[in-house]
């Protein structure tokens, strides 16, 4: 279902972002966008294979799927984008690529640990695990809707502003995803003593993830304050795209300790079955952030949507912590 309404829908959806016809950014995006939509299947099974593995307190198996499919998108994107000739398209075809080699692979290992297909899929289970989905769907839905948001505001900025944005955003995600993975096994470890009702431990693993969440992210910040302008030389060696991106340090750095809090909280959510406070909590926090960008951004520009970015992860984090 995905992959058809990217696929038929790219033009309008581009049109919701606020990339007009006439921008040169619009045709790249709508080719990314066509050929990357036949990636959402395996991405779809690979996110929840891994959970599965997560369950199974198995971290090892998908870091070696995910490590070789990389390597894999890593290599083609050298051969497709630039010998080939074929840019962004090449880059859309190299990722899609990847993501039915990590699915191969995880499915191939999940196979010898459980049943896999079968003819019994509604369960005594299923009404409990629509529920919980649907809650886990609408959380998604209001941390999308607030960055598509941003993103179709810095798009509105025009391609150079744009260009600069998506660097930043992609550092920011980049190293905020470090402390998401201390997130998960944190979720792990406190959904495993949670459940045997070894409360103090529980608490001792919440309280650890936290600390390290913390002090990760601090690090992170500092590192990425005083090392940004090598990170974006990476990408591109255009002085306008630089100069945007550049004066977006603050925001890629000072956020990095916030958001470690706010993913670190959202894994232990998930670890002691909290679904509906996950939920709840991520509506508010995206309309609060929403409104605050519509306000901010046609005044401040990108100045105005990192502020709104940054509102958004500590208003998750606030949340979280109160909890």
């Amino acid at each position: 279902m995905e992959t058809v309404a990217l696929i038929f829908g790219s033009g309008t959806l581009m049109d919701f972002i606020g990339i007009p016809v006439d921008s040169p950014v619009r045709i790249p995006a709508e080719q990314f966008l066509t050929f990357r939509a036949y990636g959402a299947p395996p991405i779809i099974v690979a996110l929840a294979a891994q959970g599965a593995f997560r369950g199974l307190m198995d971290t090892k198996t998908p870091l070696y799927a995910i490590g070789v499919g990389n390597l894999v998108n890593a290599i083609l994107d050298a051969i497709f984008v630039f010998p080939l000739g074929l840019g962004v398209r090449g880059a859309a075809l190299a990722t899609v690529t990847s993501e039915y080699v990590i699915a191969c692979i995880l499915l191939w290992k999940l196979n010898s640990k459980v049943v896999i297909f079968s003819g019994k899929i509604i369960g005594g289970g299923m009404i409990r695990y629509l529920k919980s989905g649907g809650l886990l769907i609408g959380r998604t839905i209001a941390v999308l809707l607030t960055m598509t948001l941003s993103t179709s505001l810095a798009a509105r900025e025009g391609p150079v502003p744009m260009a600069g944005h998506q660097l930043c955003l992609q550092v920011w995600l980049t190293i905020s995803l470090l402390n998401d993975a201390l997130a998960l096994a944190g979720q792990a470890l406190l959904a495993t003593e949670y459940t045997k009702r070894n409360y103090k431990q529980a608490r001792m693993v919440l309280y650890r993830v936290l600390q390290i969440g913390g002090v990760t992210g601090t690090a992170l910040a500092i590192i990425l304050f005083f090392g940004f302008g090598s990170f974006s030389s990476l990408f591109t060696d255009d002085p306008a795209v630089l100069g945007i991106a550049k004066s977006g340090v603050w925001f890629v750095a000072i956020s990095q300790p916030i958001n470690a809090v706010a993913f670190v909280v959202d894994g232990l959510y998930y670890g002691v079955s909290d679904f509906a406070y996950a939920a709840y909590s991520m509506f508010f926090a995206g309309a609060i952030s929403s409104a605050f960008l519509l306000v901010a951004a046609p005044e401040f520009g990108l100045g105005g949507v990192w502020a709104g970015l940054i509102l958004f992860m500590s208003l998750r984090a606030v949340a979280g912590l109160w909890r």
